[in-house]
């Protein structure tokens, strides 16, 4: 390094300090104001991630106003939706008077609880099998215009310049993959394919935490249970992939989850999200 010019220094440091000022705001990066790190959970799936009997007149009690903390984006398609934009967790118009809402509800508040900053994007659909209504990445199904629909949800989170981290695909289905022996023996490699692209083309990590679940005690599942048991096999092959079991929550008819079983569901995934991280830890 040379020798500094002293007259050529003084003459510098005559700058007044308010052009200085003004030269180093032009040069620092930009930063947006309010920007933060964010959690990201998707949540997807038909009848019980939708909340199909889960009347809103049952709506947890929200006393110190969690709710109000948790970005929420849903879309319920031919139902309701949140119209494009983030709003806060609530309950899903349709279904019923005051509306219905599913397991995300308990989910979130135990994940803010757990001291997390989350955002909630939920997809689902009552009665969608994964053949013919979902279908395959790439065959303009349910699950291409979710990805669609999450995207559009992503690039409004960066553009108010939030940095958005995925942390899970949490997967509710396959009743409707039970209604035959030939849609159910496809059914595993039809959720491979899906979680997969996901994981890969979506999230960017091979590795992505996914939450699996369908009602064991489905009439269907029970005659044609290799659905269940390709779950089952996912969650056996891959530990960032985990099973979780219905068994034992209330339903208000055969195989749709009440209010209280909703709020249930929602405290086994987050015991199942929980699980997951600490394996997670375990590897490090």
């Amino acid at each position: 390094m040379g020798l500094i010019d002293h007259d050529q220094h003084e003459k510098q440091m005559k700058i007044p300090l308010t052009a200085l000022m003004l030269i180093l705001i032009a040069i620092a990066p930009a930063k947006t104001v309010g920007s933060e790190e964010i959690a990201l959970f998707v949540m997807a799936g038909q009848s019980n991630m939708q909340g199909w009997q889960g009347n809103a007149e049952g709506y947890p009690a929200d006393p110190t106003g969690i709710d109000r903390r948790v970005r929420f984006w849903w879309d319920t398609p031919t139902i309701s939706s949140s119209g494009g934009e983030w709003t806060f967790l609530q309950p899903q118009g349709g279904r019923f008077p005051k509306g219905h809402f599913g397991p995300e509800v308990s989910f979130a508040r135990l994940l803010v609880m757990n001291g997390q900053n989350i955002a909630i994007f939920k997809y689902s659909l009552g009665s969608t099998s994964l053949a013919h209504v979902w279908k395959a990445p790439g065959q303009s199904g349910m699950y291409d215009q979710m990805v669609d629909a999450l995207n559009t949800a992503l690039a409004k989170l960066r553009g108010q310049g939030h940095r958005i981290t995925l942390k899970a695909l949490v997967w509710i289905q396959g009743e409707s993959d039970a209604d035959g022996e030939e849609l159910a023996d496809g059914y595993g490699e039809r959720l491979r394919r899906l979680i997969d692209d996901f994981r890969t083309k979506v999230g960017g990590d091979a590795r992505l935490p996914i939450i699996l679940g369908v009602d064991e005690q489905h009439f269907w599942v029970r005659e044609y249970p290799k659905v269940l048991d390709a779950q089952q096999r996912l969650a056996r092959e891959d530990d960032r992939i985990i099973f979780t079991s219905m068994i034992g929550l209330e339903k208000a008819d055969g195989t749709h989850l009440s209010p209280g079983g909703l709020e249930e569901h929602g405290a086994r995934l987050f015991a199942a999200y929980r699980e997951l991280t600490e394996r997670i830890r375990r590897d490090f």
